[in-house]
C-alpha cells in the first residue's frame, strides 16, 4: 500500500521543480494559474529567485504548493497513476493544503489565496525578534517534555512545534524562554540547532494568525477528499470537510503530529512512502522512523520513472 507526502516550509529552493516546467505543459499552466491567481510572478521567483524573496512565508506557502501539486499532476497525467493507487495523503503543515488540493477536496486557486494569506498572517502575528526555533537532535520527546516542564517559567512560551522523526523534535516560543531551554540542552549534552526562521511557528504565539485565518477558511468551499488525509493536529486520518476545516485552524498553532502520522499509516499497512515535492526532508523524516518502510522522493523525472518501475515489482 502507497501513501503520498507533501512538504513544508523548509524545502523551498530556487529553481524547484525546473525540469518539470520545462518538460510538461501542464506544469506551464499550473504555473501560469499561480501568476493569474495572486496577481505577481510567483513561477519567476520560484524558477529564477531572488532567493530571499521566495524565503518570505507568504511567498514560500504559495510556491512550495505549486511546485508539488505540479509534480502530482505529472505523475497522475504523464505517468498514468492512479489516485486510487494510493491509500493515504498527508501534508506537512502548509503541505496539507497540497494534499487536499491533490485529493479534490479544494481548489487550487482557493489554498493558493489561502496559503498566502496564511503566511502572511503567520508572519504577523509576532513581532520580528520575539520569537525563535530550535531543532533538538538525540532525544525523544518524551524527554524534552519533562525538561521543558521542569524549567518553564509561569507565563512563558516554549512548546513543541514539529515532532518530525525519531530524535529529531522542533521547538517554538518567545525568545527568551527558547534560549533559557538551550542552556538546559548544553548542560544535558543534547544537540539542538537555531532555526533560521522568520517566526516562531506551531505554537500559541500564533493564535492571532489563526483567528485571522478562520474567517479565510471557512469562506472556502471544501468537499469530502477522495483520499484520506492525515491531520497534523490528530495524526489520524480525516475526511470530514467540517472537521478538515477546523483542524486546519487548530493546526496553525498546534503541534505538527508527524512522527506519530507515520507510525500510525504504517499500522494501516503503509508500506510506500512517497515524497512529492522539492527536496528530501520528509522522505529522509520516514526512513529514521520507519526502517522497514520503502521511502521515495519525487524531484526529477528519472525519480518517477524509478518509482514505477519499483511499484510494479
Amino acid at each position: 500500500m502507497n501513501a503520498l507526502l507533501f512538504p513544508g516550509q523548509g524545502s523551498q529552493i530556487v529553481g524547484m521543480g525546473s525540469e518539470f516546467y520545462k518538460n510538461f505543459k501542464i506544469v506551464k499552466k499550473i504555473f501560469e494559474k499561480a501568476d493569474e491567481e495572486l496577481n505577481f510572478s510567483l513561477s519567476k521567483m520560484i524558477l529564477e529567485g531572488p532567493a530571499n524573496e521566495l524565503q518570505l512565508t507568504k511567498n514560500t506557502q504559495p510556491a512550495i504548493l505549486t511546485v508539488s501539486y505540479s509534480i502530482f499532476k505529472v505523475l497522475i497525467e504523464e505517468f498514468n497513476f492512479k489516485i486510487d493507487e494510493f491509500r493515504f495523503f498527508a501534508g506537512h503543515s502548509l503541505g496539507e493544503y497540497t494534499a487536499l488540493v491533490c485529493s479534490n477536496s479544494i481548489q487550487f486557486n482557493d489554498a493558493l489565496q489561502l496559503l498566502h494569506e496564511r503566511g502572511k498572517a503567520m508572519q504577523e502575528a509576532v513581532p520580528v525578534g520575539k520569537g525563535k526555533m530550535i531543532a533538538v537532535l538525540g532525544t525523544e520527546i518524551d524527554n524534552l517534555n519533562n525538561l521543558i516542564k521542569l524549567n518553564k517559567k509561569d507565563g512563558e512560551i516554549c512548546e513543541i512545534a514539529n515532532d518530525n522523526a525519531n530524535g529529531q523534535v522542533i521547538l517554538s516560543g518567545e525568545k527568551n524562554s527558547i534560549e533559557s531551554l538551550s542552556n538546559v540542552l548544553k548542560n544535558e549534552k543534547i544537540k539542538f540547532i537555531p532555526l533560521n526562521v522568520s517566526a516562531p511557528f506551531h505554537c500559541s504565539l500564533m493564535s492571532p494568525a489563526a483567528k485571522a485565518m478562520k474567517e479565510k477558511i471557512d469562506r472556502v468551499d471544501f468537499q469530502k477528499p477522495k483520499i484520506d488525509i492525515f491531520s497534523n493536529v490528530t495524526a489520524q486520518p480525516e475526511n470530514n470537510p467540517s472537521n478538515i476545516k477546523n483542524l486546519l485552524v487548530e493546526q496553525i498553532f498546534s503541534t505538527v503530529r508527524w512522527r506519530e502520522t507515520l507510525l500510525n499509516m504504517f499500522k494501516k499497512g503503509i508500506k510506500n512512502y512517497i515524497e512529492v515535492g522539492p527536496g528530501k526532508v520528509l522522505s529522509g523524516m520516514a526512513k529514521r522512523t520507519l526502517k522497514e518502510a520503502n521511502c521515495f522522493s519525487l524531484n526529477t523525472i528519472v525519480d518517477i520513472k524509478n518509482l514505477s518501475d519499483e511499484l510494479k515489482k
